[in-house]
């Protein structure tokens, strides 16, 4: 096994015979898969460069087919699970050479799975390959690869562990430096440091942003200087092989009131009230709930929209999380083997965990003390 592999062949010979009976059970020949995720979780292929154009055929017998670019070549010999490649050049019509590929593998009549929802998907292509294969019968799977990547394997789990542990060093950088007078930009870059040295594959620093901006998700850090009385929200976000664990915190810049940590505590408690619920076979609507009701009781919101778990996984940009999503119409329930990022965010304050889902209940994998905390106080 290449050190540049991420799990065993016998991993990806596992995963790649679950795609397999997906496959022939929906009566496919085959899936044209473009999407990275995908790629990669079943067939082992990463280079950096993944958004170059690259093509894996998944057949519903025998092994997978991989098109990369040339100048890849090393990374597909290192980290492909199987054996046959193929790669094109600069300057070659890559869809052509897919196109040969397909027809060589099904000829020229097929029932061939196709994921529609990848962004490698562009309408112009598969338009191409409908005009040039007009006896190839198209059906979009794009839920079979989310689907089968929802219950980790333990060599997953531990990447995410991994994870875990480089977010909580980032915060406590964060932690560390914040203070009246510094700017965003030296916390920002001590969080990132942190990230690197830890082993994180992205060098973040993740979700980051103070003052006015830290009332609200998704911001990024900015050329402002922290203020004393400020509010950072932050969420370090690092993967580890692309496997995700992430969690949030709120960090008062000097001081903090009293109602200021009695709201944080409130929430802290219908948090864990929620989480202490998650366990397999309930259903998502029970934790979604404790949050919801939770929430509005304390009478900071009027309604509260935003989702209460997401899942977490092998996560490629542009993608941010795995489509599994806990709402108030929620249908699914947990399962052991799940990964969720939980969370909730009322005002300027926001609380998360990335949690597992095991045979008993719910571990959190991030372990950072959960509290509100107050950074730079001398």
């Amino acid at each position: 096994m290449s050190s540049l592999m991420w799990f065993s062949r016998g991993e990806y010979a596992s995963r790649l015979g679950r795609f397999q009976r997906e496959l022939t059970g929906r009566g496919l020949d085959g899936l044209v898969c473009y999407q990275p995720e995908t790629v990669t979780w079943t067939t082992g292929f990463y280079t950096k460069a993944y958004t170059n154009y690259h093509m894996a055929i998944i057949p519903a017998q025998g092994a997978p087919t991989l098109l990369c670019r040339d100048v890849s070549r090393y990374y597909a010999e290192q980290t492909f699970a199987f054996d046959d490649v193929h790669y094109w050049s600069d300057g070659q019509d890559q869809d052509d050479l897919a196109l040969s590929l397909i027809r060589k593998r099904f000829g020229p009549e097929a029932n061939l799975g196709i994921e529609f929802s990848s962004w490698m998907v562009p309408v112009q292509r598969f338009r191409r390959f409908s005009e040039e294969l007009p006896h190839t019968r198209w059906t979009d799977v794009s839920d079979v690869g989310p689907a089968l990547r929802i219950i980790k394997s333990p060599a997953e789990i531990a990447y995410q562990r991994r994870a875990a542990r480089a977010a909580e060093l980032a915060m406590a950088a964060v932690v560390k430096v914040a203070a009246a007078g510094r700017n965003e930009l030296s916390v920002a870059a001590a969080a990132t440091a942190a990230l690197v040295e830890a082993g994180s594959d992205t060098p973040g620093p993740g979700v980051f942003s103070s003052g006015e901006r830290a009332s609200h998700l998704h911001g990024g850090y900015i050329d402002r200087v922290l203020q004393h009385g400020d509010t950072i929200q932050y969420e370090p976000t690092p993967h580890v092989h692309h496997y995700n664990a992430r969690f949030m915190r709120t960090i008062k810049v000097g001081a903090a009131s009293a109602a200021e940590i009695d709201l944080a505590r409130r929430l802290i408690d219908i948090q864990d009230e929620a989480l202490a619920t998650v366990a397999p076979g309930v259903a998502a609507t029970v934790p979604d709930a404790i949050y919801r009701n939770g929430i509005l009781s304390t009478g900071k919101v009027e309604r509260y929209t935003n989702k209460t778990f997401y899942s977490l996984g092998m996560i490629m940009n542009p993608s941010y999380a795995e489509p599994l999503e806990a709402t108030a119409s929620s249908t699914w329930r947990f399962a052991a083997g799940m990964v969720f990022h939980s969370y909730l965010l009322v005002g300027d304050f926001g609380m998360s965990e990335t949690v597992l889902v095991t045979e008993t209940g719910a571990e959190r994998l991030t372990n950072y003390p959960r509290e509100l905390i107050v950074a730079g106080r001398g």
